[in-house]
């Protein structure tokens, strides 16, 4: 029997649990450069206004560190820096469908089961990449026809879907790989998730050292840095400018990678025993120390190692919006219409106050995934059969519960706030201000006080709208405990809002939806007490619905 039998078999398999969630992903991502033509289409309808635009953009080191370099005018060129999140989008969601489907799949147990029928070793690897292979193709095929809809270029179009889809391609194996690496779900997605960040990161770091010196430049960063951005695949492939010059070479160490990290997923599968991991669990002693006489005390030690991650990740995105928030003025020039449109979105106070605001959501955003996970952790040690030990002792279901729940709070509050202290710290420190008298409005900063002040105050609104998504996963996993998965649909609902809503010209209710739409402060202004009220008040209602049916249904629950 080959390694690869009955891999038609779990692909469809995989294709009907799949059948909600995974058209809808490649559907809706699909259109988003579409969505965002049409915005840039009707801000700058002439080739004079976008020849203005991009020619401050590509100097801005602030633009150029969120999207990456700009090299061109042309609405394609435009939609491609606009879209410089998306493949991060893709590519965390490429590495966590396949992790579904393999590691999570030998930890609930039905990778046995599915292994005891005439299936091969590889098959369920093998099915769970063909899937992801072929969703990131069909992604590819929206782009290009939503695009060459707009009037845009079918040649570019048809080249920066296929960017797109092989950035999916690339992560999809790094899942791929992670999935052999740990025993557990919940650790190979933190793996992948970190591979993501640090992609993203390295491209950050790399392209925003400086200008790319403006249209038909090279886009690089700092000469000290650049290299960074050619080492991540995010960043390589954004060098492809399908729209300009059209670099097809870029794709060559993008196969290559994907070619190097599948091989070395089947490699690592065909090593390691069904269930286990490359890194064997290490057998802990016969007898618990007394630090682990308490739910809350075991809690600790499961959460630990993802608090100290998401905290050092806040604090390197904190110091590279803080180091290029001083250029962010300089997008404006003497342009008043841009200060005019940039000024009314962040507020009366100044562009970098509205850049902060910026950030901040945007960070916020990315730490309720760390809020998630740590919800979703009870639902892992159920899984597991971990929690029916615990249960056994003194120890109630709401006690271990709420030992879990600690993290969730206060683990998101410690990564925003370290987020927002470093980026103010950082830019005070550069000889920025950050103020209520507004920064933007007279470039007069008020030191390193006033500006980690005004930052803390811009991060701290943010939290009850990452309580809401973490107490949706409470309410999920009490009530709907098979249901679970449906809270990272909303958080990567809200993260496409955030991005892409006011940018794609979504309406007003869509851009409701989100929590974190109710959360921005008037920059100079007051805090909004009341939606803040009301989002607390919501979370703490999800949460207590969830115990709840904790409290009710059976344990475990498939």
């Amino acid at each position: 029997m080959s390694h690869l039998t009955g891999t038609g078999t779990q692909i469809r398999l995989i294709l009907r649990r799949d059948r909600v969630l995974l058209p809808c992903w490649v559907f809706v991502l699909g259109i988003l450069p579409a969505a965002l033509a049409a915005s840039f289409a009707g801000l700058y309808p002439t080739a004079a206004e976008r020849q203005q635009f991009a020619a401050t953009s590509a100097r801005n080191g602030a633009l150029i560190a969120l999207y990456g370099p700009l090299r061109g005018s042309s609405l394609g060129e435009l939609v491609c820096w606009r879209a410089g999140f998306l493949p991060v989008v893709i590519g965390l969601i490429s590495a966590l469908v396949v992790i579904r489907h393999t590691r999570a799949e030998e930890e609930a147990g039905r990778r046995e089961l599915v292994g005891a029928t005439a299936v091969g070793r590889h098959s369920g690897l093998a099915a769970a990449l063909a899937v992801l292979l072929a969703a990131n193709l069909v992604l590819a095929v929206i782009v290009t026809a939503s695009l060459s809809g707009r009037g845009l270029p079918t040649g570019g179009s048809l080249a920066f879907g296929l960017t797109l889809a092989l950035g999916g391609w690339v992560f999809a194996a790094v899942g791929a790989v992670a999935a052999q690496v740990t025993t557990g779900a919940g650790s190979a997605r933190g793996i992948a998730c970190a591979v993501v960040a640090a992609a993203y990161a390295m491209r950050v770091v790399g392209d925003g050292g400086g200008g790319g010196g403006g249209p038909g430049g090279d886009g690089a960063g700092s000469a000290g840095w650049a290299w960074l951005s050619w080492l991540s695949p995010i960043g390589l492939l954004q060098r492809s400018y399908p729209f300009g010059a059209r670099h097809w070479w870029v794709c060559v160490p993008a196969v290559g990678m994907v070619v190097v990290l599948v091989g070395v997923a089947v490699a690592l599968s065909a090593r390691r025993d069904l269930g286990a991991g490359v890194f064997p669990d290490r057998p802990g002693p016969a007898q618990a120390s007394p630090s682990l006489r308490s739910p809350l005390a075991l809690a600790w030690r499961l959460h630990r190692g993802l608090l100290v991650c998401w905290v050092a990740g806040s604090a390197l995105l904190g110091l590279v919006f803080g180091g290029v928030a001083g250029s962010v003025g300089d997008l404006v020039g003497d342009n008043p219409g841009l200060r005019d449109v940039f000024t009314r979105l962040g507020g009366r106070s100044g562009i970098i106050d509205a850049y902060f605001a910026s950030v901040m959501s945007i960070t916020a955003m990315l730490v309720a995934g760390y809020a998630i996970q740590a919800v979703l952790r009870l639902r892992a040690e159920e899984i597991a059969g971990r929690a029916e030990p615990v249960l056994a002792t003194a120890a109630g279901r709401l006690r271990w519960a709420a030992s879990h729940l600690v993290f969730a709070a206060l683990g998101p509050t410690a990564a925003l706030l370290t987020a927002g202290i470093v980026t103010g710290l950082v830019h005070g420190l550069s000889g920025g201000g950050g103020g209520d008298g507004g920064v933007g409005d007279d470039g007069a900063g008020v030191g390193v006080g006033g500006s980690l002040s005004h930052l803390v105050r811009l991060a701290a609104p943010q939290l009850p709208a990452v309580a809401v998504l973490a107490a949706l996963a409470v309410m999920l996993f009490g009530v709907f405990p098979r249901l679970w998965a449906v809270s990272w649909v909303a958080w990567a609902g809200c993260l496409l809002i955030g991005l892409f809503g006011t940018a794609a010209g979504a309406s007003h209710w869509l851009l409701d939806v989100s929590p974190f739409t109710h959360t921005s402060r008037s920059i100079g202004g007051s805090v909004p007490v009341l939606p803040l009220a009301l989002l607390t008040v919501l979370a703490a209602l999800l949460v207590v619905a969830g115990l709840a049916g904790l409290r009710r249904r059976d344990l475990p629950a498939g």
